[in-house]
């Protein structure tokens, strides 16, 4: 299936791709070879030697994963054992906050602002729109790559793809394998915009290239296989070179609406005790996604990367249980899901691992927001990012390395300024206000449920299954005299427990005025406390803190369709298609003087 595709990775990156040329597959061999030995002597000679200080770099990002997806908060429907093992044996980031949708969120990892900075704060690119995340703004994978870095994205993009200027490899990766949209079909990597007339086009590309070896294969396999790969052909040719990875999966967000529950099925007959026949798809397609993390982690350890890496699993937002896009994630017992302002849109379930940290087998309750992961991976690497890139992200690795958890953190979750739906979520410490709502405020309820009549039959045997995972093995191998773990203690300390509803409970109607919450008593969100706090201090310094981001936010990029983005126009490819415009622009006035001249003459 990708027999070519690592073949290509060091000598032919960043070949010419233009769609007119798309059909001359057959490349002079000569010509490759020299491009490979050349850049692997740059590889050698251009980057600094890997050294204890500057780790391998790992993060594996799910799709719209709901946050009680993973059995490790509790819940026995569906077992995610390759997760868990990893969550067991390292640290649960209990309160890690995301966006609450996927552009967003992205943003916010690769450039650590919050998206009202950088004005990727209002929804999320739909493929037929032309801007992306702005090109003044610097990458995790650009910081990365200046300090020695090889770069790589596996999976999806959804930061801009109408420029070729707003892709991956002009954005700090040196290497992408996957789709630069919302999301693709599972097996033919296509994509379908709702409510236009475009052709439905194929979206993938090994870098700048269009690629269709794929085609006919779980494209969750196809990610992992190549994370496989990558690991394999890192240490063999780049042994000296740390590797930063990021593996942004498509599970388990829905694919195109004509069929957007996909999953092998061999894995699907595995839940064949599940009812819903929806709800089965997605358990099959979380499993298959926990497959891909044991087999990134067996690939690590076989290529003696493991000990030297820092591995992190996250959800880019929380699960859509119903609506658009809807797969039956659940985020019990939180309330809101994806796209809301609510704990249930925005909490992540997360875990990390490293050798360095003091403090394995923990649950870290310190809230934490996604934009601190690049400050904070960059500490662990030695890395010191420019003071002039004015981050909002903290870096809190040192107190992840030693376990502290009294840092009282501010997080602007968003503040969306569109006339239409005007909405706010900010917390602070404990203190949570919500001001406003998505979707007229259609999912603002608690979506998400614990299915109990429905158990996954290996969770009889749920301590044995973890133990014997190879993620487990692993890692415990490595931890030496911190590997006793008491796995049913940190699964219950990593479920979210929550107060229930009396007759002293307020409700908050965030349409009709604002709500604030105490997320440490209740982070559930049942019980508004604005109308007691309203002239407090702690409520006006909330206020005016909020004004203050307001004021100095960044209008929002979102521009409106582009018709010119119809794949039909490009080989039934989604393309960057300004550039292409211009271009063929280009060409048609070089073939008009050319005539003009001619006529000229005679």
């Amino acid at each position: 299936m990708q027999k070519h595709i690592y073949d290509s990775i060091y000598g032919a990156m960043g070949m010419s791709t233009d769609l007119k040329h798309r059909g001359n597959s057959h490349r002079n061999v000569s010509i490759i070879l020299l491009l490979a030995a050349g850049l692997a002597v740059a590889l050698t000679n251009g980057q600094d030697a890997r050294s204890p200080g500057k780790p391998h770099v790992i993060i594996i990002m799910a799709d719209d994963l709901g946050f009680d997806d993973v059995s490790f908060r509790g819940s026995n429907n569906f077992l995610t054992p390759n997760i868990d093992a990893l969550a067991y044996s390292g640290v649960i980031l209990n309160n890690l906050y995301t966006a609450s949708m996927c552009t967003p969120s992205r943003s916010a990892l690769l450039t650590g602002k919050y998206p009202i900075n950088t004005g990727m704060q209002h929804y999320v690119i739909v493929n037929d729109q032309p801007w992306g995340l702005p090109q003044k703004e610097k990458t995790m994978a650009e910081i990365f790559r200046e300090n020695g870095y090889y770069t790589s994205l596996l999976g999806k993009w959804h930061l801009g793809m109408s420029q070729r200027n707003f892709t991956p490899t002009q954005r700090g990766f040196d290497h992408h394998l996957g789709y630069l949209g919302a999301y693709v079909d599972y097996y033919d990597q296509t994509y379908q915009q709702n409510g236009k007339n475009y052709t439905r086009g194929h979206d993938f590309r090994l870098n700048l290239n269009v690629t269709h070896d794929q085609v006919g294969h779980y494209v969750t396999d196809v990610l992992s296989d190549a994370a496989v790969q990558l690991i394999e052909q890192h240490s063999s040719r780049n042994s000296s070179q740390p590797l930063f990875l990021l593996l942004s999966h498509l599970a388990p967000h829905a694919a195109n609406d004509d069929d957007p529950m996909q999953a092998p099925a061999e894995e699907l007959a595995k839940f064949e005790y599940i009812r819903n026949e929806t709800h089965r798809y997605y358990a099959a397609m979380v499993s298959r996604l926990d497959r891909s993390v044991g087999q990134v982690i067996d690939a690590l350890a076989r290529q003696q990367m493991l000990q030297d890496s820092i591995v992190l699993f996250l959800s880019d937002n929380g699960g859509p249980t119903v609506g658009e896009h809807s797969t039956t994630a659940s985020n019990y017992p939180l309330r809101g899901q994806k796209n809301s302002p609510w704990e249930g849109g925005l909490r992540s379930s997360a875990a990390i691992w490293s050798t360095e940290f003091e403090r394995l087998g923990t649950v870290w309750k310190q809230q934490t927001y996604i934009g601190d992961l690049l400050p904070t991976l960059a500490a662990a690497a030695g890395i010191t990012p420019d003071p002039d890139l004015h981050l909002d992200g903290m870096n809190l690795w040192p107190a992840l390395k030693y376990g502290y958890e009294s840092l009282e953190r501010e997080i602007v979750h968003t503040i969306d300024t569109n006339p239409a739906s005007p909405y706010l979520s900010y917390t602070r410490g404990k203190w949570k206000v919500v001001n406003g709502t998505t979707n007229a405020a259609l999912f603002d309820g608690w979506l998400g449920e614990r299915l109990t009549q429905e158990v996954d039959p290996r969770s009889a045997n749920y301590e044995e299954l973890i133990r014997n995972t190879s993620v487990w093995q692993h890692l415990q191998l490595l931890m030496g005299s911190q590997s006793e773990r008491n796995i049913s203690s940190l699964r219950q300390q990593a479920q979210i427990e929550c107060p229930e509803s009396s007759a002293a409970t307020k409700p908050c109607l965030p349409l009709l005025a604002p709500c604030l919450f105490d997320i440490d008593a209740d982070p559930c969100e049942r019980n508004n406390l604005y109308e007691e706090y309203r002239n407090s201090t702690i409520l006006l310094d909330l206020l005016q803190r909020i004004e203050q981001f307001a004021r100095q936010a960044h209008a929002p990029n979102n521009k409106p369709e582009d018709p010119q983005c119809d794949p039909r126009f490009y080989h039934n490819e989604w393309t960057w298609w300004q550039d292409e415009q211009a271009s063929g622009a280009g060409r048609l006035s070089s073939i008009l003087i050319v005539f003009v001249c001619f006529w000229w003459i005679f």
